[in-house]
């Protein structure tokens, strides 16, 4: 396992300088922050990752407004009460990506998020409390009890409201495939525990967030591209 020094270390020469690099990362919000968020909040990131999934992220926001109104600007207490029939209807709107199998997550979703809120006082609260030296266990988490949320699609929607999570992209799991860290599935329980572990390790060399260190690993590696974070996975 290479020292986070020598990771940092190759991360600034290939953007220019120390400077450079620190404007191209991004801090975690606070636990405090984070619990501030509504439940509505979630379950509209959560939906926005689905659809992303599998579409140019580019027409999934130039539909987003009209999400927003179809589904009542992704109100849990609206979405829990909607019938079953009013579903379909709304799956068949102009508005948004007419995806029935994607539209199904939105209810099922806004009901993990109602279960576990009544439960913690409020998803946000549940989510803040998380500890990130045990990420892969909120992954999986949202996996079993939500919809559509495993793979990337969990991480990313935390990483886009400010939870402290790395992200398995393209560059960070070829970073972790080229030290030997891990092989076989991305997605299997090794794999995963293996980059939880590194990342661990990591943090306790550098003090920084997890998300920092996601960072620093990808811009350490692959293309050698400027900006757009989110978008690029890293």
């Amino acid at each position: 396992m290479e020292k986070f020094s020598d990771i940092y270390k190759r991360a600034v020469e290939r953007k220019g300088s120390e400077k450079m690099l620190k404007l191209l990362l991004a801090k975690p919000l606070s636990k405090k922050a984070l619990s501030t968020l509504s439940d509505d909040d979630w379950l509209e990131e959560f939906t926005r990752k689905v659809f992303q999934s599998g579409f140019y992220w580019s027409v999934i926001n130039s539909k987003w407004p009209g999400f927003r109104e179809v589904f009542w600007e992704f109100s849990v207490d609206k979405l829990l009460m909607m019938p079953p029939d009013m579903l379909e209807q709304k799956a068949s709107d102009e508005r948004i990506i007419r995806n029935y199998k994607k539209v199904k997550t939105i209810p099922e979703n806004a009901y993990m998020i109602h279960e576990i809120a009544q439960e913690y006082g409020s998803f946000s609260k549940f989510i803040a409390q998380w500890p990130t030296d045990n990420i892969i266990g909120l992954w999986a988490h949202l996996k079993k009890h939500g919809a559509r949320l495993g793979g990337n699609t969990g991480p990313y929607a935390l990483r886009a409201l400010g939870k402290d999570t790395f992200l398995l992209s393209r560059d960070v799991e070829s970073y972790l495939r080229a030290h030997k860290i891990i092989d076989g599935g991305l997605q299997t329980k090794k794999s995963l525990t293996a980059a939880q572990a590194f990342f661990n390790e990591m943090q306790k060399q550098s003090g920084l967030s997890m998300q920092e260190l996601s960072l620093i690993v990808a811009y350490g590696v692959g293309d050698n591209r400027v900006g757009i974070r989110q978008q690029s996975g890293n």
